[in-house]
């Protein structure tokens, strides 16, 4: 079945404990994040409560459109992400933006993400 959807009516919005959201549309089987994480958004204090894992276990897939973000793996390695970069980041990992403007990424690997555990 085909279909459309505007990022900017989302079916859903997932908001953080702070600094930021994510909208999510969904498509039969195809879902799609737009996330925004503003200046101070850290993985870890901004969605760990949500979560209830000690690092981010999603596998995220998509495209960074604005802003600077870093991702350090649960082995100590670290990614550093900008503006037109296509990522694939493993799960086991913390992150958190960089500078002083929001981090937009549109996300295809986030059906469960941000979602409260109980």
């Amino acid at each position: 079945m085909s279909g459309k959807q505007s990022i900017d009516s989302p079916h859903e919005r997932r908001t953080f404990k702070d600094h930021g959201h994510l909208d999510v549309v969904t498509l039969g089987e195809f879902t799609l994040g737009r996330a925004v994480f503003e200046p101070g958004w850290r993985w870890s204090e901004d969605v760990k409560p949500l979560a209830g894992t000690d690092s981010c276990q999603t596998h995220h897939t998509g495209l960074c459109l604005s802003g600077q973000m870093t991702v350090r793996f649960n082995d100590g390695q670290e990614l550093d992400l900008g503006p037109g970069d296509v990522v694939d980041i493993d799960p086991g990992h913390d992150a958190w933006t960089v500078g002083d403007e929001a981090c937009v990424i549109l996300d295809t690997g986030i059906a469960g993400y941000a979602k409260p555990t109980s």
